[in-house]
């Protein structure tokens, strides 16, 4: 007979469920519904239910105990079903326990609106007054209110059990499609954070449902997102304790204490875990630190590729070879006994390695376990040490699996280290460099660094275009012209080839850039690029982005191939055809300059908008005719944050011993913001 009735429904009740199965207690579990059943922990000692009972029923089911507990775990929002278990066990004289969350209070904050609301209802007509796509995380049964929402079709998204019948419930309110996410949690902070980006979301809702029931992990999403979150606080404060004191209360009510002592659980032996991320240098043992050596030596259990596992290990350690940050954090779970773990990586655990996801995965699952960070000697300190040169003026990349931008990059800066791995990629990159004219920029190779065969060779970007090495390869650029990079745009228009093929003049440009608002790495449309000014001046300040030159002229695509390779931007690609049909299968901009549209502007704006909601655009106007044809379009699309400015240049030009002034057309520069359409 069952000594104990819990009342489940939430994580802490199927955390009190499994420590009474694992200390041999008999104990009748009691949850609503049979997806919540499914979600119980299957044990000798438990019988489950998942009928919902009355108070009548429950006053049943407390006396035929003797001398038994009622814990109550329930959700905190389900008040009646919380109301009608204390009268029973009134009623039954039976002993009664409340457990409850941990709140978690974040406060105010600067970065992203936190707003508490009181209930659902409250926080419809918060979200009334705003904009933007809405992600509703609080479940199915109160979704209805949201459809009293405006728009609240393209607005809405629901984040719902994968059930059928909850599936159905949202479809026929209206909410489906992609506006429908059925999966089953917890959530971790990375998938909300993908959740609320795919959905373009402003605002997520949530209750405040403590740390077991996945808020910390949305709030931090929402400020990582900068989305605002709409809290629905506790319908009441609640009194009780917590699952900690709960599993106390029933260790000291059962006489469990020398059990537990010889049977702690994972978590409790986390506590005194010490776990070591050891960056192991180059690969031989002669780079790896004094206290790095160490944590390898003193390990229980070491952690990492096979071939630094075999050099590493010393009689009587066990090994697990494993790379992904998952894989690895399991396995310490899943064996409590080892208290002492080294996890070796290579190189420097501060450069381009595996601990910066690793340690978030550990912090997240295993915040109790205490983690040592032990640095390594990175390739580029190594190397720049063999080449017996300083390294704070080096730009770091790796292009092992990333794509970089090396010759607008090396543009910027005098010295550039790079990671290369593979063959080929020393000659890929001397042959970049030697096809925009760079090619007598000094080029160090380093193969195989640390080892016996260690090689070292010197020269210039030309001599290493055949060049095959070792895929332990890394690359040391060194720029020897003493030009300073221009920040500023505004290149002089004689500085461009034009032949005969129109151009936006330096002033215009300036001014349009301006409104642009571009990023390091904006991905960035040029429509109608002409002879490609525009198109340069952008991929020069988005180094690390992408631009897209677009034009239909075979004259002006040729003029645009020859700009390109005189101003050296690699990251200029060059699209011949007519807009918007050329950029159907583009990848998804965040802004676009329009400088010819050929009457086909208001189809190339829908086509951007589509692309990207939110996408900044700027056009250039020089007839009436275009100006009408924009203004229309402003009207009629979903834009925001318009502004119009018409700007008259004129330039100096020299007569004899005078200076007249000769003016420009007079150009009207439009710029505006994408916005969610409204219905």
């Amino acid at each position: 007979m069952y000594k104990i009735i819990i009342f489940a429904g939430t994580v802490e009740g199927r955390k009190v469920a499994e420590y009474l199965n694992r200390n041999r207690i008999h104990a009748r579990v009691c949850v609503a519904t049979a997806y919540g059943e499914s979600l119980l922990p299957e044990g000798e000692y438990l019988e489950t239910s998942h009928q919902r009972l009355s108070q009548d029923e429950m006053e049943e089911i407390m006396g035929a105990m003797e001398d038994g507990l009622v814990i109550d775990a329930t959700h905190p929002y389900a008040q009646v079903v919380t109301e009608n278990i204390q009268a029973a066990c009134h009623n039954t004289k039976t002993e009664y326990i409340r457990v409850v969350r941990q709140e978690i209070f974040c406060g105010e904050t600067e970065d992203f609106p936190v707003v508490y609301v009181k209930d659902t209802r409250e926080a419809v007509d918060y979200l009334e007054h705003t904009k933007g796509n809405i992600l509703v995380t609080t479940g199915s049964k109160e979704l209805a209110a949201y459809t009293n929402l405006s728009n609240y079709k393209d607005r809405v998204y629901a984040r719902v059990l994968s059930i059928l019948s909850v599936m159905e419930s949202c479809t026929r309110l209206g909410v489906e499609g992609k506006h429908l996410i059925c999966m089953q949690g917890p959530f971790s902070q990375e998938m909300n954070e993908a959740m609320l980006r795919q959905v373009q979301a402003s605002w997520m809702v949530t209750k405040e449902s403590g740390t077991s029931g996945g808020f910390l992990e949305k709030y931090l999403a929402a400020k990582k997102t900068g989305c605002g979150l709409v809290v629905i606080g506790r319908p009441r404060d609640e009194e009780g304790i917590s699952l900690e004191e709960c599993e106390k209360l029933l260790e000291e009510r059962f006489h469990l204490v020398q059990e537990l002592s010889e049977k702690k659980s994972e978590e409790e032996k986390g506590e005194k875990r010490v776990i070591s991320l050891v960056g192991i240098g180059m690969g031989t043992l002669d780079t790896l630190t004094l206290e790095g050596k160490q944590a390898l030596e003193t390990g229980e259990l070491l952690i990492g590729a096979g071939r630094m596992l075999e050099r590493i290990k010393k009689p009587g350690q066990k090994t697990y070879i494993a790379y992904r940050p998952e894989e690895i954090c399991q396995y310490i779970k899943e064996h409590p006994e080892y208290k002492r773990i080294a996890i070796a990586l290579s190189g420097d655990v501060g450069f381009y390695s595996g601990a910066k996801k690793l340690l978030r995965v550990l912090e997240k699952e295993m915040p109790k376990a205490q983690r040592r960070v032990y640095a390594g000697i990175s390739s580029m300190i190594y190397f720049c040490g063999r080449l017996e040169t300083c390294w704070e003026d080096v730009l770091p990349v790796s292009l092992h699996g990333r794509e970089r931008n090396l010759v607008g990059l090396l543009s910027q800066h005098p010295r550039i280290f790079a990671i290369v791995g593979n063959s080929t990629g020393v000659a890929w990159v001397c042959r970049k460099l030697t096809s925009y004219g760079m090619g007598e920029v000094k080029v160090f190779v380093g193969e195989r660094l640390s080892y016996e065969d260690e090689k070292i060779s010197r020269g210039r970007a030309k001599d290493f275009q055949e060049t095959e090495t070792d895929p332990l390869s890394v690359i040391l650029l060194e720029r020897e012209e003493e030009t300073e990079y221009v920040v500023t745009p505004g290149i002089p228009d004689g500085e461009f080839l034009r032949d005969k093929v129109p151009m936006t003049k330096e002033e215009i440009r300036s001014i349009s850039l301006a409104k642009l608002r571009l990023k390091k790495n904006s991905l960035i449309y040029d429509v109608g690029a002409g002879t490609g000014s525009v198109s340069v001046e952008m991929a020069l300040q988005a180094v690390d982005g992408k631009v897209y030159g677009i034009e239909k002229k075979e004259e002006a695509v040729a003029l645009l191939h020859k700009n390109k390779e005189k101003f050296r931007v690699d990251n200029l690609e060059i699209i011949s055809g007519s807009a918007p049909e050329a950029m159907a299968d583009l990848p998804v901009p965040t802004h676009a300059f329009i400088g010819g549209s050929s009457g086909n502007l208001k189809k190339i704006l829908k086509l951007l908008l589509e692309k990207n909601s939110h996408i900044r655009v700027v056009i250039n106007c020089i007839t009436l005719e275009t100006v009408a044809e924009a203004m229309d379009c402003i009207k009629t699309l979903p834009v925001e944050d318009v502004d119009i400015a018409q700007v008259n240049v004129a330039k100096g030009k020299k007569a004899g011993p005078y200076h007249l002034m000769m003016g420009q057309n007079p150009v009207y520069v439009i710029s505006f913001q994408g916005r969610e359409e409204d219905v």
